[in-house]
Formats: structure tokens, C-alpha cells, sequence
């Protein structure tokens, strides 16, 4: 992937399995964001493919990414104000899903029920406290009926108390059956959910495999915490 002269990301390679937690991390700079940015068809790749589920989406706009089972939560939630959380999660059921079939309003409940938020449901989502803005990402990306959720950096900001509370979350979700990739600064929260890890630094990826593994490799060491082994 180039912009211009400027390669992003160089020759990276990536099979996700169904329920794995795959923790993506690397120091800024790395292409991480861009390599999501191309799985959800913000970007389109000036070489390569996607493909999800044998099927190729490479040339797929986002909302149809979206429909084939791909949703994604944004490092800096982006709900509609104005609106209330049911009403947030209610538009992702409506029109995110592939099958149109079912009650859009009994999944969005479902869907808040089980993030938590169903207490907060008729609150203004402007309204709302960090944990509980990136509770409703994730719940909107639920009520998509997605087969893979792309984690962007959710656990920034929160306190070590809310981020465990948002891990479990995460775990729950896994357990219902959703792979998930997860961008993430803080090493803590990968090691402790992800059941695979993958490292990036200069637009390639330098290790992947069990989360202590590549967390031990000298070449992680020396491009993620500036030092060698």
C-alpha cells in the first residue's frame, strides 16, 4: 500500500481465523491503522486482496464490507449525539446487517443487554462517559451481525478498573462465536486477552505468534521498545 512514492505498508500478509483475539501492536508509524483502514475499505490497496470468508471484497465500498460481516470500532468513538444509545445501535441493526431478516428493535436491546448499557438506553449518546462511549462502539458494531469486529485502539484513556471491565466484554464476545482484531497501544490488555499476536514496524510485519513469544523476539524489543533484547 502507497500513497504516492510513499509505501505504508510493505508486502504484509495476514490469515485471521474464526475465534481467534488477535492483538496488533507496533510502535506509531507502523501501518497499523492503515492495514485496518484497508480491511474495512476506507482505503483501497494499491496492490493485493482482501478476502473474508473465501470471498474476494477487495473492491467492496465499506457499508457492503460491513454486510459481508466486518465492523469496526473507531479509536475516538463517533456516535450520533443527538441521538439516544438505543437509537444509536438501533440505525448499525436497521442497516449494517447482511440477512434483513429479524426484529431490528428486539436485536438492538439483545445487543445493549449484553454490552451493559441497557440502564443508559434513552440517554443522549453525547451524554455519555468514555467507557460507556466505547461500549456503544462495540455495540454498534455488534448489532451489525458481524463474523469479525476490528478493535482500533479501544482501550485508550480508560482507567486500568474500566479497561478490565471492557477485557471481559471483549472475551464475552469472542466466546459468542466473533473473531476479533485488536490495534492496541497498551500491551497489558493484549497480553491478557489475545489469544495470538502480531507485531508491525515499518509497514511489515516483524513477529506473530503466541502473545509472550513475540513479545520476547529482539526484533519487537528493538522496534517497539527501543532497545534490543
Amino acid at each position: 500500500m502507497a500513497f504516492g512514492a510513499f509505501k505504508v505498508l510493505d508486502r504484509v500478509s495476514l490469515d485471521v481465523f474464526g475465534g481467534e483475539i488477535v492483538g496488533i501492536l507496533g510502535p506509531n508509524g507502523a501501518g497499523k491503522t492503515t492495514f485496518m483502514n484497508l480491511l474495512t475499505g476506507a482505503y483501497r490497496p494499491t496492490t493485493g486482496r482482501v478476502h473474508v470468508l473465501g470471498e474476494d471484497v477487495t473492491h467492496l465500498a465499506t457499508a457492503d464490507r460491513c454486510r459481508r460481516g466486518i465492523a469496526r470500532t473507531h479509536q475516538v468513538p463517533r456516535p450520533f449525539g443527538g441521538m439516544t444509545v438505543f437509537e444509536n445501535v438501533l440505525v448499525a441493526a436497521r442497516n449494517g446487517r447482511g440477512d434483513p431478516s429479524g426484529d431490528p428493535v428486539g436485536l438492538a436491546w439483545q445487543v445493549l443487554e449484553h454490552t451493559g448499557l441497557a440502564g443508559v438506553a434513552n440517554r443522549k449518546a453525547g451524554s455519555l462517559g468514555l467507557l460507556d462511549r466505547k461500549r456503544l462502539e462495540l455495540s454498534r458494531a455488534l448489532a451489525t451481525g458481524p463474523r469479525v469486529v476490528l478493535l482500533d485502539e479501544i482501550g485508550g484513556g480508560l482507567t486500568d478498573a474500566e479497561a478490565d471491565r471492557l477485557v471481559a466484554l471483549i472475551r464475552d464476545i469472542q466466546r459468542d462465536g466473533v473473531t476479533i482484531v485488536w490495534i492496541e497501544h497498551i500491551m497489558r490488555l493484549l497480553t491478557e486477552c489475545c489469544t495470538r499476536m502480531i507485531c508491525m514496524a515499518g509497514g511489515a510485519v516483524i513477529a506473530d505468534g503466541l502473545p509472550g513469544d513475540v513479545i520476547d523476539a529482539p526484533a519487537v524489543r528493538t522496534a517497539y521498545f527501543g532497545a534490543a533484547a
